[in-house]
C-alpha cells in the first residue's frame, strides 16, 4: 500500500498545474491533501472518482482557506470529518478515515507565522490535538497521522538551523511537542528509512528557494510503532511541482 500526503496550497490551482497527472503516475492508494482552500461543490469530484478514488472532505467556513481532503481507493468503514472542537473544526483541519485494521488521520496543523496571537493558537491546537490523538489511539491502536505539521523537527530538517529570528515552525516549544510525540507514540516514517538524510518538503516562493533547495521539512507521515516494521520506502516526491510543498510518499508491505 502506498500512502501520500501533499499540501497543495489551493486545490483548484493544483489541478491547473497538473496534480491529476501526478496522481495517475504515482498511483497512491491513499492520498491526504491539505490546504485545499475550497468549499463544497467548488471542485468536480468525479475527476478523482474516475481514477478510482472515494473522496472525503473537511471544509473551512472561511472561503479560500485551509481545508483537508482524503482520497482513497479502499473504502473506509467509517469517516469522522471533524476533530470535535468547533474552534478548529470551523477551519477544516482534521479528517479521520477508519479502515478497520488501521485508521488514518489527515491533519493540517495551523501555521503561527502571521504573528504571536496565531502562534499561541497553534500551540493550543497542539495541546488539544495531542489529547485527540490519545483518544483515537484507544479506538485505533494502529494509526497513521499524515499531513502538514508546520513544524521543523530537528536541525536536519531546515536549511539554516542556526537562524536566530525564532520563527514559528522552528521554535523550541513546538519542536519539543513533535519530539515527544515521536518518542512516545509514533514513528516518523521518513526518518525511519532515512535517519540522517537532509531533505525538505516545503520551500518559500521567494528568492528561488526551491531551486537552491533552501527549505524546511514540515510534512510528515507518522505511524504507530506496530506499523513501522511494514514501511518499505519513504521519499519526498520532489518532481511534483503543483505547490510550494512536495508530497511525502510512503510504501507499506502487508498493510
Amino acid at each position: 500500500m502506498k500512502i501520500a500526503t501533499y499540501n497543495v496550497n489551493g486545490l483548484r490551482a493544483a489541478l491547473k498545474k497538473g496534480i491529476l497527472e501526478w496522481i495517475v503516475e504515482e498511483q497512491p492508494d491513499i492520498l491526504l491533501l491539505q490546504e485545499t482552500k475550497i468549499q463544497e461543490g467548488q471542485v468536480d469530484v468525479s475527476q478523482f472518482e474516475a481514477l478510482g478514488y472515494h473522496t472525503y472532505w473537511s471544509y473551512a467556513e472561511k472561503k479560500g482557506y485551509s481545508g483537508v481532503a482524503t482520497l482513497t481507493k479502499r473504502k473506509p468503514i467509517a469517516i469522522q470529518h471533524q476533530m470535535g472542537m468547533d474552534i478548529y473544526d470551523r477551519e477544516g483541519r482534521v479528517l479521520l478515515t477508519d479502515f478497520g485494521d488501521f485508521a488514518v488521520v489527515n491533519v493540517y496543523i495551523p501555521s503561527g507565522s502571521s504573528g504571536e496571537e496565531r502562534h499561541a493558537f497553534k500551540m493550543q491546537f497542539l495541546f488539544d490535538f495531542e489529547h485527540y490523538l490519545d483518544e483515537k489511539l484507544k479506538e485505533h491502536p494502529s494509526l497513521i497521522v499524515g499531513g502538514d505539521y508546520n513544524i521543523v523537527h530537528t536541525r536536519l530538517d531546515i536549511h539554516n538551523p542556526d537562524r536566530k529570528d525564532n520563527p514559528s515552525g522552528y521554535r523550541p516549544e513546538e519542536r519539543a511537542w513533535l519530539d515527544a510525540i515521536c518518542k512516545s507514540r509514533f514513528v516518523d516514517a521518513y526518518r525511519y528509512i532515512h535517519p540522517d538524510t537532509v531533505s525538505f518538503s516545503w520551500w518559500t516562493y521567494r528568492a528561488g528557494a526551491r531551486a537552491k533547495n533552501k527549505g524546511w521539512r514540515i510534512d510528515y507521515l507518522c505511524v504507530t510503532p506496530d506499523l513501522s516494521s511494514k514501511i518499505i520506502s519513504a521519499r519526498h516526491a520532489n518532481e511534483a511541482m503543483q505547490s510550494d510543498h512536495c508530497p511525502v510518499v510512503v510504501e507499506f508491505d502487508g498493510l
